[in-house]
Parts: C-alpha cells; structure tokens; sequence
C-alpha cells in the first residue's frame, strides 16, 4: 500500500533522505520542526497571484437530485450492508468523481481554471438535502485519472468517501482503509435515523469528504468536499410549515451552506501543495525543503472555493451553515459592516444555533464564532438591521503560525474579510423566526458507563502519534461493546501543537476540560464530534456506542497530522468481547 509517509522519505532529495534514516533511528530532533533553521512556507517566498476581492460571486452548490433505482447497474447488494433490509433506501444517488478545471476567480491567471477533483464536474459537491425515516443509498463512481496520468499532482486517485458524522455502519462510513481506485465504485447506505432511535440525538449540518489512509489531506485540498444535511419534523426545511412544533427557520435560498478553504497557488493560477514545490531561500538561492508535518495553510480564503467572493442578500434573515473544511487553519469569525444604519450593531449579532451539526437548547447570541477544522457553527444573521446598498463582510481575527500548527497568538486587527454580503431589497415578508426553544440534548448516564480510556496526543521522531503510537488500520486500538457507554479522556502532551480531535460514529457529551466540569450554558454543553484540543489539554467526554458493529476511526482533523499518522482503530464488537484491562492496563479502567 502506498504511505504518504513513506513519499516523504523518499521524495525530499539529500536533506530529506538523511532526516528519513534519522527517523527511522529514533534520531529526529523533539524540537518540533523537521527542518528547524530552514523551513520557509512557500506562502512566504512565492505568494499566490493577487486577486480582486469581492467581484467573484458565492458559488451556491446545487441540491442533489435521486435517479431512479434502475440507473443502478448492476443493483446494491444487501448483503454488502449491516441491516440493510432495516432501511430500505427510498432514494437512490449517483456521483462521478472525476478531474477538471475549475474558477476560483475571474481574473488572469486564476480565469483559465484551477485543476480540481470534485463531484459531478464541481467543487463543493452537490449538497444532500436528506430526511430522517428516508434511508437513501448513494454510488459513487471513481473516474479520476490513474496515478501519474492527471494533472492534480499532489493527491492519490484512491479514495474513499466519509460522511462526517453520519451515524452509519462500518461498510458505508468511509473509513481510510475502504478505498477504491479509478475505475472502481463504492455503494454508501445511509440509514438517516438518529443514534439508538433517539429523537433528541438528531442532527443538522454535516458533510462528505475523502478519507484515504495517508493521503486524506492533499485529497480533500484537491476538491474532495460537499455538505449532507438532514432535516427532520421540527427543522424541517420550510420556514412557513404549519406545524406547531416546527422551528421555522430560514429555508430554501436563505438556507446556504459556506465551506471555508485557505488554497495557495502557482503563478498560473493552479492550486499547489505546499509541501511539494520546494522555494530558493532568498539568502542562499538554495532550494529549502519546504515539509512539515505540522499543517498546511494557503494565502487565499476561498468560501465554496470561490476566491473572496461576494453574495446578495435581502434585507431578511438567513441561515448560514459555516464549515471549517481545512486542512488546518482554525478560524474566529466575525462581522463588519460599512452601514450607517442605526441599527446595523444588532445586525452584527450572530444567532448560533448548532454546534457540530447538533442544535442548541436555546440560541446563543455572539459577536464572533471560532470554528476549527471539520467543527461547524449555523448562524442567523438578520440583514433587517441594514440599508439597502450595505456590505456586510465576514471576517476572520484568527492569526496562525506559518507552519500551520496551531494559533499564533496575536489576533488579526482589522482582521481579513472573507466574503462580502451586498445588501439589497426584500422580495417579500420574512415569516421564518429563531425559535426561544430549539432541540432538548440527550441525558448523560453515568451508570451506562463501563470502561474508561486515555488518548494522549503527541509528537514522536517527525510524526504525530496517539498513546506512543502510528496508525495501523490492522490494529484494534479499542474494542468497545456494542450498547455500551464509556468515558474517554483526551491529553494533549504537546507544548505548540492544536488537535482539532474527531472520533467518528457517535457523538459525545463533554464532562470536564482541564479537570473543570461544562455546565449548562456553556457553549460546549452540547453534543459535538470534534474536540477543541489546545496544547497541554485534557479533555473528558461520554459516549455510545450502538446499532451497527465493525471499524471505524478516531483522529486529529487536521488532515495534516491524520496523514502522519495521529488516528486509531477502533471496533464496536458483540458483547463479552470488548477489551479487559489486561489488554491495555495503564489506559483502560472497567467500572
């Protein structure tokens, strides 16, 4: 199998190959960086071409249409999927991911198309728009050119699809080690049901992305993304539903989905990874291998791979879904306005209503929101508050270390605008509202509990590890039995580094951070699937596991740090087989 890591050894040239025989030594300086005196992120020595801002307008990702069950030749096989007579699909899908070119921006050299991969010739691909109770089943079609033949050079033709946190089994989740190459598909089968047939356990805003082991990073960077949304009888997608229960929110084309990637490019306008186009140091004109295994942040912000762009808006509310689609830049967003409207500081509040695809209790009103990889955040944002002809911009105050490790510690002031919203006039009333009251979470159950586990994050001879160790898919890290709960802990043991720590499946209540217990009103008092993991944190969450068995995945979200190799297996197993703590004494307590 091909291991990125294993093209980092062989591909850096003299300096690269002696540091690769330190590795594998044991000899590779803890300092942090693998080339500490020369390491020159190419952003700094070959920045991107400019680009006006704000004359590109938002690329708003067509909904996915179903086929009929005959365009699928040969049909699904049930036998390939857990339970799948349970959720029969109601509607069927089919995607063909394929290379093409694609506009991030109107203007030379970026006019001509960046090479991309994408979904059905585009880059966010089409968003789902699924319901709970509709099982749907999903082909997707690798059409990629084979290795070396294409013209993205940075990531692997070998895929596999992940829908970020869906609650399906093993087969259909899109782990790293279930890939399949050009010429090939793969059949996902999502049962839309919520986690134990708990309605309280029902989530909002996910997403699909490509997961192949050691290659997830420069994948997803190449265009690999789109949004899954689910609705339900209380968001149900209609902000005029009769029903009483129904939260009305904004819908339709006020309803809009905002992925955020940072891309850096050539000098003609193609997309670049960084860690593949070595630049002269300007001291020595000596080429400097630019690699690191901390992350990778771009010079552009693109919003649906759009450079800058702007979008109207009528002067009504909106829901914005805003991902974080990496690889590792975190984000704090907030708004700014050239309005001379009185009103226009209410207009700068930002309505959350979800965390991680989950809805709060109640809405929390904020001046800004920081989201780091993979976390999402829906906001309502009222552009009642302002005149027609305003901009509205989005911005980011969020400075990070060129490296792409983690925050650098100042914040950006005035901060860089990411998108700009021009206001313009309602077409007609607004009857969608922000509900007092949006979803009750689901109880915590500390009697559930039966066994308790500890993942240290850390940084180990030029690679990151979990519990002292590299990924290795045919490993099993964690057997946990299927119905079960368990307390798992998260420590960061590094000094510099951020984990934005996603384990997938189930999501999970967290119970204390550094020792100190999450209240009611604090805004982690909610159902996530991503951990906030700051240097030197230990965080404590509860979770389940139910419905399916098989492997699944837990890793840091900065794809960068995944690839290299911060992930473990874990496997939801049939009761009486889980791990004894034996099996991993200094990590694993039964209650």
């Amino acid at each position: 199998m091909v291991k990125r890591r294993d093209v980092f050894k062989l591909g850096l040239g003299a300096a690269g190959t002696a540091l690769a025989s330190r590795l594998a030594r044991g000899q590779a300086p803890q300092s942090g960086l693998v080339f500490p005196q020369t390491f020159r992120p190419s952003i700094v020595d070959r920045p991107s071409p400019p680009a006006t801002p704000f004359i590109a307008p938002l690329n708003v990702m067509p909904v996915a249409r179903p086929v009929l069950p005959s365009a699928l030749n040969p049909p699904p096989d049930p036998l390939a999927h857990q339970r799948y007579s349970d959720f029969l699909p109601q509607r069927f899908y089919i995607q063909r991911i394929s290379e093409f070119r694609w506009q991030y921006h109107p203007e030379p050299p970026y006019n001509l198309g960046s090479w991309a991969w994408g979904f059905d010739g585009m880059t966010p691909g089409p968003t789902f728009q699924a319901y709970y109770g509709q099982p749907i089943l999903v082909r997707r079609y690798n059409n990629l050119p084979p290795v070396g033949s294409g013209n993205v050079n940075f990531a692997l033709p070998s895929i596999t699809i992940h829908t970020h946190n869906g609650h399906q089994a093993s087969e259909s989740d899109g782990i790293p080690q279930d890939y399949f190459d050009p010429g090939q598909f793969w059949d996902y089968h999502y049962g839309n049901f919520p986690a134990g047939f708990d309605p309280r356990e029902r989530m909002g805003t996910l997403w699909y992305h490509d997961h192949r082991e050691d290659f997830t990073a420069p994948n997803v960077y190449a265009g690999l993304t789109g949004f899954y949304c689910l609705f339900d009888d209380r968001d149900s997608n209609n902000e005029r539903d009769p029903n009483p229960f129904a939260l009305r929110l904004p819908s339709g084309k006020y309803d809009v989905p905002l992925i955020l990637h940072d891309v850096m490019f050539d000098q003609n306008g193609q997309a670049i990874w960084d860690f593949s186009n070595p630049s002269p140091n300007p001291a020595t004109q000596l080429p400097t291998p630019n690699y690191t295994t901390f992350g990778m942040t771009g010079d552009r912000y693109t919003v649906n791979r759009t450079i800058q762009p702007f979008f109207r808006v009528e002067r009504r509310k909106y829901r914005f879904r805003i991902l974080n689609g990496g690889p590792s830049r975190l984000y704090s967003l907030s708004l700014q306005t050239d309005s001379t409207n009185p009103s226009a500081p209410n207009g700068l509040k930002l309505h959350v209503i979800s965390n991680d695809g989950n809805l709060y209790t109640t809405p929390r009103v904020q001046d800004s929101v920081e989201i780091w990889v993979a976390q999402r955040q829906d906001v309502i944002v009222d552009f009642s508050n302002f005149s027609v002809g305003d901009h509205v911009y989005l911005v980011n105050r969020l400075g990070m270390k060129e490296d792409g490790s983690g925050p650098s510690g100042r914040d950006l002031d005035p901060g860089d605008q990411i998108m700009r919203f021009d206001v313009i006039a309602a077409t007609g009333p607004d009857p969608s509202r922000i509900p007092d009251l949006l979803r009750i979470q689901p109880p915590v159950d500390l009697s559930e509990v039966r066994r308790e586990r500890l993942f240290v994050f850390d940084y180990t001879n030029g690679l990151f590890t979990v519990n002292g160790k590299l990924f290795d898919a045919n490993r099993v890290d964690a057997a946990i039995e299927q119905g079960t709960a368990e307390l798992w802990t998260f420590r960061n043991a590094g000094t510099s580094w951020v984990h934005p720590v996603h384990t997938h499946f189930e999501e999970f209540h967290i119970l204390e951070v550094n020792g100190k217990p999450v209240l009611p009103g604090d805004p982690l008092f909610v159902k996530k699937d991503v951990v906030s993991l700051g240097p030197g944190m230990e965080v404590k969450f509860f979770g389940r596991w139910r419905d399916f068995l098989g492997k699944h995945v837990m890793h840091c979200h900065n794809v960068v740090h995944e690839d290299h190799a911060m992930m473990i297996r874990w496997d939801i197993v049939p009761p009486g087989q889980g791990d004894q703590p034996g099996d991993n004494a200094s990590l694993i307590r039964v209650i």
